[in-house]
Order: C-alpha cells, then sequence, then structure tokens
C-alpha cells in the first residue's frame, strides 16, 4: 500500500516540537518554546507560510537563504514533476550525467571570472570542505587564512575557517587556520607574507553580520594572494545566487580575481540539497591529475539529475522573475526605510544592506532609563536582547526574522527575492511599533524578556538562543 503522506502529516500535525524534542534536538526544542518560535508551519507559497490555526506570516528568514526563489515556487516544482514522471536515470555513478554539464555551463556564464570547471556538491559546508583540499593540492601549502566573522559551514575542516568561537569549543583540534579582521587588508598581507598560506576563503558578504567590505578590499585582497602563491576563494552560499541583486556578491566589485566561487542553498530553489564550486582550470589539473585520478574526489549525491532538474529551473526562474532587479529594488528601498526610522530610536546603531541582504545593529543608549534596561538583560544574557524585537514581530505581527549570530546585537533580514512594496511596508511598520514599545521601560516588553531569560535559566539552560 502506498504511503498516503497527506493523511500522515494531518494526524500528526500539533505533534511537531514533542516529537523533535523527543527524537531529534531537545535543546533546540526548549529554546523555540522557551521564546515562542514553537510555530506548526504546514503551508508555504512564495515569501509567505501559514500555520495550523491558518494564521500569515512573511517570512523574513529564507530557510537562511535556500528561498531566493520562494518557497515552492511552482515553476521549479513543475520541472521537478515532469522529471519524475519521465522516469528519468540518475545516479548511475558510471556515467557523464547530461543535466550536470548543462548546469554547470550556465554557471560558469553566469559566474564569469574564466572559472572553466564545476564541481558538484550537496552543501555549502561539503562545498567548502572541497575547495580546502583543492586549494591544498594545487598549492602544495597547509594553512589557510580565513575572516573573523566568517561562516563557512560545521564540518570539521570547515569549523576551522569559523568566526564564532561558540562553534569551535571543545571540538578538539583542528586544521591549521588563521584568522584576521575582515576587511583589513595590512592584516591580510601580514598573515599571507610568510609564503606558507594555501588560500584565503572570504565571503564577499558576510552572513553573520550582514558586514559588506569596504572598497576596493576584494579586489586588493585577490590580487594579494597572488602575490603571495595563495588562491582566492569566495564563499557565495549565502549571499550569491542573486541575493546582493547581482548573480554574485563578488559582481559589485571591480577587478576581483577569484580563483573559486562556492554556491549552494537557493541554486535548487531550496527543493533539493545541491552544491557547486567553480575553480580555474589550473586548480582543476592539479587534483584530477590523470586518468587514475579521475575520481580521486567525488560525491554521492553530487551528479543527481534531480537536483540539477532543480538548478536549471531556478536558473531560469532567477531570470524569468527579474529577481536580482527586484532584489535590489525592494532592498533600496526596506534599507532606506529602516535608516530613516534610526534618529528615532536609540538603541539602532547602523542599518546597512546590500540587496536583499540587511542588517539592523542595536547598542547601548543614552537615557539613563535604557541604559538600565539593556544592562540588565545582558547581565542575564548577552544574547538575549535581540529576542525582544525577534519575539514580537512574530508573536504580534506574523514576521520571522532572526538574530544575525552568537553574542551580536544583530537582526538579519534575508527574505524570498520576490518580496513586493506591501512587503517591505509590513515589515517597516510592525518594527516601528516594536521599537516604540522597546523604548519604554519599564514595560511589558522588558518584563516578558526578562521573564523568558530567568525560565531558560531556572531550566539549567547554559544560553537562550535561537540563532544561525
Amino acid at each position: 500500500m502506498p504511503l498516503d503522506i497527506a493523511s500522515i502529516i494531518a494526524q500528526n500535525t500539533g505533534r511537531n516540537n514533542a516529537l523533535y524534542a523527543e527524537h531529534v534536538n531537545s535543546r533546540f526544542a526548549k529554546a523555540l518554546k522557551i521564546i515562542g518560535f514553537d510555530r506548526n508551519y504546514v503551508k508555504a507559497a512564495g515569501a509567505y507560510m501559514w500555520d495550523d490555526k491558518g494564521r500569515k506570516y512573511i517570512d523574513m528568514l529564507a530557510g537562511y537563504g535556500a528561498f531566493n526563489m520562494g518557497r515552492n515556487h511552482p515553476a521549479i516544482r513543475q520541472v521537478l514533476k515532469d522529471f519524475m514522471d519521465g522516469d528519468y536515470c540518475s545516479l548511475v555513478q558510471m556515467e557523464t550525467p547530461l543535466l550536470c554539464g548543462l548546469v554547470a555551463e550556465e554557471l560558469k556564464k553566469r559566474a564569469g571570472y574564466g572559472l572553466s570547471k564545476v564541481y558538484f556538491c550537496s552543501t555549502g559546508a561539503e562545498g567548502n570542505e572541497t575547495a580546502i583540499k583543492f586549494v591544498r593540492r594545487a598549492t602544495g601549502r597547509n594553512r589557510i587564512v580565513f575572516a573573523s566573522s566568517a561562516f563557512h559551514g560545521l564540518t570539521s575542516g570547515a569549523l576551522a575557517l569559523n568566526g564564532g568561537e561558540v562553534f569551535r569549543e571543545k571540538f578538539g583540534d583542528l586544521l591549521d587556520t588563521v584568522k584576521v579582521p575582515f576587511g583589513d587588508i595590512e592584516a591580510l598581507e601580514r598573515a599571507l607574507s610568510a609564503g606558507d598560506v594555501a588560500a584565503f576563503f572570504v565571503e564577499p558578504v558576510q552572513g553573520k553580520g550582514v558586514n559588506i567590505p569596504p572598497a576596493g578590499y576584494l579586489a586588493a585582497a585577490s590580487k594579494l594572494c597572488h602575490r603571495h602563491g595563495a588562491m582566492f576563494v569566495a564563499d557565495e552560499v549565502q549571499c550569491g545566487m542573486g541575493r546582493t541583486g547581482k548573480f554574485l556578491a563578488l559582481h559589485h566589485e571591480e577587478g576581483v580575481e577569484p580563483d573559486m566561487v562556492i554556491l549552494s542553498k537557493s541554486l535548487s530553489g531550496g527543493y533539493v540539497p545541491v552544491g557547486a564550486v567553480l575553480m580555474t582550470e589550473a586548480i582543476y589539473n592539479s587534483v584530477f591529475s590523470s586518468l587514475d585520478r579521475a575520481v580521486v574526489h567525488s560525491s554521492t549525491f553530487g551528479k543527481s539529475n534531480f537536483a540539477m532538474a532543480a538548478a536549471l529551473a531556478s536558473l531560469t526562474v532567477l531570470d524569468d522573475d527579474n529577481l536580482l532587479e527586484n532584489a535590489q529594488m525592494m532592498g533600496d528601498l526596506l534599507g532606506r526605510r529602516l535608516q530613516a526610522l534610526a534618529p528615532k530610536y536609540e538603541f539602532i546603531k547602523e542599518v546597512r544592506w546590500r540587496g536583499l541582504m540587511l542588517a539592523i545593529e542595536f547598542h547601548k543608549p543614552k537615557s539613563l532609563k535604557l541604559r538600565t534596561a539593556w544592562a540588565t538583560v545582558n547581565s542575564l544574557n548577552e544574547d538575549l536582547f535581540c529576542q525582544a524585537i525577534t519575539i514580537p514581530l512574530l508573536a504580534d505581527h506574523g514576521i520571522l526574522t532572526q538574530v544575525a549570530g552568537n553574542r551580536m546585537t544583530t537582526i538579519k533580514l534575508i527574505p524570498p527575492l520576490m518580496i513586493n512594496e506591501d512587503d517591505v511596508e509590513w515589515f517597516v511598520t510592525a518594527f516601528d511599533k516594536v521599537m516604540t514599545d522597546l523604548h519604554r521601560f519599564p514595560g511589558p516588553a522588558w518584563e516578558s524578556l526578562i521573564r523568558i531569560a530567568k525560565n531558560a535559566l531556572g531550566r539549567g539552560d547554559e544560553k537562550a538562543r535561537a540563532t544561525a
């Protein structure tokens, strides 16, 4: 008897949190429950989601950037249905898959930079692991340089390039790496000067904090790498695929010379795990250097024709729906509207954005009452302040957002690229109201926050975090 998935979902709706807590990750389930994020989403379309009570939400998180084309895009879904209905073959392994070649051709054309080969994998972390292996083979060196606040994945190799100590601590010895301040070209030169560095890995716009590099930094960094015999690797897993208003975030700057570019997340429209590593001919030849080394590096699901069909469909949607242009236009509109609110509120330090990758950063206010509120909350939990914004945005206004990273007082916005002016108005109006309430101390917003903090600490949890 075929599995009736619709009936199974219907019969178990509402058990999400309990099942996840019992069988998967009880700490994460508890954290979501404490801050009121334990919703049961049952439907999604474009930039919107609905829960089991019929409430509509706008998704300003987009699955950490996996849904640039929006959730359940009908054109991508139809391609995948057609693929399955055609009974096409996939993962023969001892073959050269047609759709892999077609996707690689499209990616090379869009990326540019003379990157002539593409290696396919399943995730962004796997793409970074691939790049680590390949640059070490190509240069004969072991050391990797990465930037502060970097996030390249949580597998062991990628973890060595993670700028957040909370992710690295207590996992033992990692690869030989050096951290330099993001945007500091002099620090990068010092790190490269010993001549033992294989590559510099950098996100052209950093996901943790939405940090935008100084003008000319990426071009200067790539040239500096080459001067010292190192590779320049651009991690575009989150900031690529049109997120910043251009296909690659690198495309915002002239004169950049990447040796490798890593893509993933929204490459399949969020339907299928897929990743791609674009590289120069020289790197490719150093790894796959002879016939007997033709499969010296491979990934079981990396050549999936199903994933490639999704990737081709996603690239088509990116063009047909004019998503790059919309990301630039809506990003500028949202960024300017939020920037205009900053003078009204003491807590707002800065609004920064590139396309639809935005950050609202907060800092200690000037007035005595609000400074007291800030100090009280931070004494309980240094990660807690931003929850005073994300919690009411979800609970009162139906807006899903996220904190930009651990120990950061920054809210991050990475919505699907098709959001419109009404969506911008929805968010700005809600954010304005939340900030007004937050600037009243004492007040309900602060009382709720302190109660949440004490509740979490009282249960013995180390932190009440909901970051990614």
